[in-house]
């Protein structure tokens, strides 16, 4: 991933007023972007999530009606019966939001091996007394469990109440201290109710912005107004993403990782190839690298015959590296300079900021640009979710039927053997068995990813398609995807009817540069494991136990369990699901396995979840 990070571009800045630079550094610090309506943070992402399903609502109310009919959760019933303040409501959302990601009922507790399961035992909530002790009581549930989750962001909000007027739930106005009052569009009195206060008080820590604002021992719980309640959620989210930020455009500060991915040739070979192979696409384009990292991209570009070249990079070190890097090679453009003629031209322009936040610091060009390129895939395509940055970049900087480069990614899997795990370095160390230890980290790696290399020997089954994504198109929100496929013993395996093992399913990508915009020389970056290794490697979910399969004409045994040597599996059928997680950056992968055998015997196991 060359850098999975942000750049800006070159043009000359404008000069700009004391005024302007107030401005542009109160939108750095991000609090223009919250103290936005709470509706447009909805329509942003693409409405409102229900608690237990993926439908999704325009309104706070239409959401609610539908978990007390089809999920029988009954959120303002439970409001009113507890009398739950704002802070209270955030924590029992987070805390649901919680459980059902575990396939847990939030009442009961009981486990279930996939969300239909849960959602088909869901029932009415014990009547809990004000006085027990709440299950979301923690304060960990103040912190959003779903990254940016426009339900807390509209979540008793409502414009059209008076300034003075506490906070709304679901048509409800809340005295701000724990109580509410009946719904009402005036000014509500205050009603002690002995524990709003200690609930502000711990939201004010979690949120770190009492400061000097704050005062001595000044709360967020009395007559807060809609602004800072905004700015007071939105400030957990800003603080956490800036701190993964910092550390993920840091990490891209080591040349180490740099040395990794330009030696990788089939990585950069096929950017190169795809840059300087197709002069009908790249002759006087102007050229935008979104996370340029060493600006290797931008010097194919430059090479290949692009009029202008902007670099942007998250990392400032990268940005200082990359820009001595382009005047080194007589490629940086200088426009205090006349630029001399010849065959290639100073062109490179590199800017330090995220792809975001271009158009705050250089000129984009009148039409947008003609190329948008990047690197920005990671382990299991999608992690570091970059992939968001260059689709911003898109729809604000690229010109209309403009070319994105690669405009193709496309996620596989297959099931592996016995030789993707470490259990055959385990069962010989030195001529000694160890393999007592083999089985403890093959354990271990069912409830972790692993990033590795997978010989295509051990790989057993065919191989299935998961999700393609369509570069020039997509959506933001379509990152997120489910996929069911079935596995099927390879063609290759023996012809002799035997028992093989598959011990789980590993994942890895493509991505093409196809020929919509690379007419003269279509390149596809692979990292299949019947591919030459790239650094990315691929990536390994291991099954809690592994699964026995054959062919069609094994003979089963009568009476015993799908998926074990007596009754090996004809088919290995799953649903895995690939979605950006709480944490900025980091992806949640869940994956349901079920074996089927010929005779039609089945047998699922719960679902495994893994965090990348």
């Amino acid at each position: 991933m060359e850098c999975s990070r942000e750049g800006k571009d070159v043009a000359e800045e404008p000069v700009r007023s004391d005024e302007e630079e107030e401005e542009e550094e109160e939108e750095e610090e991000g609090w223009d972007d919250w103290c936005s309506d709470g509706d447009d943070a909805a329509a942003a992402g693409g409405g409102l999530l229900c608690l237990f399903c993926s439908l999704r609502f325009d309104t706070e109310s239409l959401l609610f009606s539908h978990c007390a009919a089809e999920h029988r959760f009954d959120f303002y019933g439970i409001v009113k019966e507890l009398r739950l303040d704002f802070y209270g409501c955030l924590k029992l959302i987070n805390f649901v939001r919680s459980k059902v990601a575990e396939n847990r009922c939030w009442s009961c507790g009981q486990s279930f091996s996939c969300n239909s399961e849960l959602c088909s035992h869901l029932h009415p909530a014990e009547k809990y007394q004000i006085e027990g002790k709440v299950p979301w009581e923690e304060d960990v549930y103040l912190k959003p469990f779903m990254e940016d989750d426009s339900l807390l962001h509209s979540l008793s909000i409502d414009d059209d109440d008076e300034e003075d007027c506490g906070t709304s739930i679901g048509g409800q106005c809340s005295t701000g201290n724990g109580g509410f009052a009946e719904p009402c569009k005036n000014k509500l009195s205050a009603t002690p109710e002995g524990n709003g206060s200690d609930i502000s008080a711990r939201f004010e820590q979690v949120c770190a912005i009492g400061g000097a604002e704050a005062g001595s021992s000044g709360t967020l719980a009395q007559e807060q107004n809609d602004t800072q309640l905004k700015v007071a959620r939105a400030s957990v989210n800003a603080k956490a993403i800036k701190s993964v930020d910092d550390n993920y455009f840091g990490s891209y500060s080591s040349f180490g990782i740099h040395r990794e991915m330009l030696g990788d040739k089939i990585r950069t070979e096929a950017y190169r190839d795809a840059l300087l192979c197709n002069p009908s696409l790249m002759n006087g384009a102007t050229v935008l690298d979104v996370g340029c990292g060493t600006g290797i991209l931008s010097l194919f570009a430059a090479k290949a015959g692009a009029s202008r070249v902007v670099a942007v990079d998250g990392s400032a070190k990268m940005v200082s590296v990359a820009t001595q890097v382009a005047k080194n090679n007589g490629l940086l453009y200088d426009e205090n300079k006349e630029v001399e003629l010849k065959q290639i031209s100073k062109v490179v322009s590199v800017v330090h900021t995220k792809a975001e936040e271009l158009d705050h610091k250089v000129r984009i060009p009148p039409n947008g640009f003609d190329v948008l390129v990047s690197e920005w895939m990671g382990y299991c395509l999608l992690y570091e979710s970059m992939l968001s940055s260059v689709l911003y970049a898109r729809d604000h900087f690229l010109k209309p039927g403009g070319a994105i480069l690669p405009d193709t990614a496309t996620i596989l899997g297959a099931g592996f053997g016995k030789g993707g795990t470490s259990l055959p370095f385990w069962e010989n160390v030195y001529g000694f068995d160890m393999s007592c230890i083999g089985k403890e980290v093959t354990s271990n790696s069912a409830r972790f990813p692993v990033v590795d290399i997978v010989a295509s020997q051990d790989i057993v089954t065919e191989t299935a398609v998961l999700h393609s994504f369509d570069l020039a198109t997509m959506k933001e929100n379509e990152m997120d995807f489910t996929a069911s496929f079935e596995l099927r013993l390879s063609e290759s395996g023996a012809v002799v009817p035997e028992v093989t093992w598959c011990y789980g399913i590993v994942l890895w990508f493509d991505t093409g540069f196809t020929d919509r915009f690379c007419k003269e020389k279509p390149v596809v970056l692979s990292t299949s494991p019947f591919s030459t290794p790239t650094h990315w490697s691929q990536t390994i979910f291991t099954f809690e136990e592994p699964i026995a399969m054959a062919k069609e004409e094994y003979l089963l045994g009568p009476s015993a369990s799908a998926g074990t040597e007596e009754c090996p599996a004809v088919m290995i059928r799953s649903r895995i699901s690939i979605v950006r997680a709480s944490e900025h950056r980091s992806i949640d992968i869940s994956v349901e396995t079920t074996a089927i055998c010929s005779d039609g015997r089945k047998r699922s196991w719960p679902v495994q979840i893994f965090n990348l």
